[in-house]
């Protein structure tokens, strides 16, 4: 199949089985990148002590802070990949590569060179005292020294989805996995490295997958690939992905913000091991929320490809078939939740008070994890068709309108609980924001059809209320 075949894949193939062909190796990519995660935890658990549990549990601000950067340039280059891809502007596509990397390496410069500066005093101010300090700084220390290898990475792997190769991008986090699993024991148990050990097990991983990526960005066969001519910054299109990018950047910006207030609200009702079980219970919420960002990953070069060919037929059943299944993996994680929670936390530690306080707080924060997966969607809908100030209202909205409150004031009602309580309100009141700029948006669209506009094409009658 030539370059010319594989881009219109996406415009004429029946969207259920792109959708699939799609999602499920980009949901299994990001249910491996959580697995990375809870595989870290649990040789931390094990191999270095609760303490060290916390300690990681302080360091999820600065690496949501990470994350957003990265993030920042890879989801605007590649939701403008897919929409350039599906104008069959193919040599456009080429130079958002090259600014890709370009830009990637600019930011996780400025990014190390940053917070190694503060990095004492801003683990304090997260959380951190005393022997977590220690661990924190350990942990932190080779993953800020080596951050182009991830903001690279990450980087070229949403460009993998967005280009049409989904199970490159799976590879790509399976081998990172690989060498979590292989260096992490050699490192925290056989050399004794501790938690330094563990960061660079990690990094080990991340560079192994970055080679391949590398590799698949230098073979003449792939449909958008490195080549002269397009290593140059033009100001136009850095403000363009910026700007599609601002959304999942707010969102993770705005995580670090409440993973602070979570982590001194917990410091202040439970302390050292209170922040301890929120270090377990978000490994295990962000097991299924990441794979319902794998889903969304798959669904974008859908939606963007066809968004670009002016087919909003294609859209909108993409954006129906994508809300069903990021609604099922949703409900799946929250009867896991409910249903089995000690059975979870048991694999990251068997120090019963730890357990005891996660268990309670697995069930209380999972309680309507439900309503995660119509959000999740629904904001890339919105990325995905450019709307990135949509996104970005919508994820501003569910974190710091309604999650920074609930973790001021219930906590005052209902000590640790409250603490806990403000994670499934956020989610619900999230969800019915979401939902209402959804159904606006989609309104909209159908009006402009009723008036005639000839680029648009009314929703297909497998959408609509069949007659009584």
């Amino acid at each position: 199949m030539d370059n010319a075949a594989k881009a219109n894949v996406m415009g004429t193939k029946s969207i259920g089985r792109l959708l699939i062909s799609f999602s499920i190796p980009a949901i299994l990519g990001m249910v491996i990148v959580a697995l990375n995660q809870i595989i870290s935890s649990i040789y931390i658990g094990h191999g270095v002590g609760p303490l060290a549990l916390a300690a990681m549990a302080v360091t999820f601000p600065v690496i949501n802070l990470l994350v957003a950067f990265s993030q920042l340039i890879a989801v605007g280059c590649a939701t403008l990949c897919s929409i350039e891809l599906g104008k069959k502007d193919i040599a456009k596509a080429h130079r958002i590569l090259g600014h890709s990397v370009l830009l990637e390496i600019i930011v996780s410069v400025v990014f190390s060179f940053a917070f190694w500066a503060v990095l004492d005093p801003m683990l304090i101010f997260f959380g951190a005292s005393g022997e977590t300090l220690d661990y924190a700084r350990e942990y932190m220390f080779p993953l800020l020294v080596t951050s182009p290898i991830v903001f690279i990475m990450i980087g070229l792997n949403f460009f993998t989805r967005a280009t049409g190769y989904p199970k490159t991008a799976m590879t790509t986090a399976l081998m990172t996995t690989l060498g979590i699993v292989v260096f992490s024991p050699l490192f925290i148990y056989e050399w004794g490295w501790g938690m330094e050990g563990a960061a660079l097990a990690v990094v080990s991983g991340q560079l192994i997958s970055l080679v391949w990526l590398i590799v698949h960005f230098l073979r003449p066969g792939t449909l958008v690939r490195f080549r002269r001519g397009i290593w140059r910054l033009a100001s136009s299109c850095v403000k363009d992905i910026v700007a599609i990018g601002m959304a999942p950047f707010l969102i993770n910006f705005c995580a670090c913000i409440v993973v602070i207030l979570i982590n001194r609200a917990l410091m202040e009702n439970g302390g050292d091991l209170a922040i301890g079980a929120f270090g377990i219970v978000n490994r295990l919420l962000m097991l299924f929320a990441l794979g319902l960002i794998g889903l969304g990953q798959g669904m974008q070069p859908i939606i963007g490809f066809n968004f670009g060919a002016r087919d909003k037929v294609r859209v909108r059943k993409a954006l129906w078939y994508g809300m069903a299944a990021g609604t099922s993996i949703a409900l799946a994680g929250m009867l896991c939740f409910l249903l089995c929670p000690r059975f979870m936390v048991l694999m990251f530690t068997d120090h019963e008070p730890l357990v005891e306080i996660t268990t309670r707080a697995m069930m209380i924060s999972g309680s309507m994890f439900i309503f995660v997966g119509p959000g999740i969607i629904t904001g890339t809908y919105f990325q995905a068709i450019g709307m990135a100030k949509l996104a970005s209202l919508m994820s501003t909205t569910r974190q710091m309108i309604c999650l920074v409150p609930a973790l001021l004031v219930f906590p005052l009602f209902w000590g640790l609980d409250g603490v806990w309580w403000s994670i499934p309100f956020s989610d619900f009141m999230g969800f019915v924001v979401a939902a209402a700029l959804l159904f606006l948006t989609l309104r909209a669209e159908d009006n402009d059809c009723q008036k005639g506009d000839p680029e648009c094409t009314p929703p297909p009658d497998f959408f609509k209320p069949k007659p009584m």
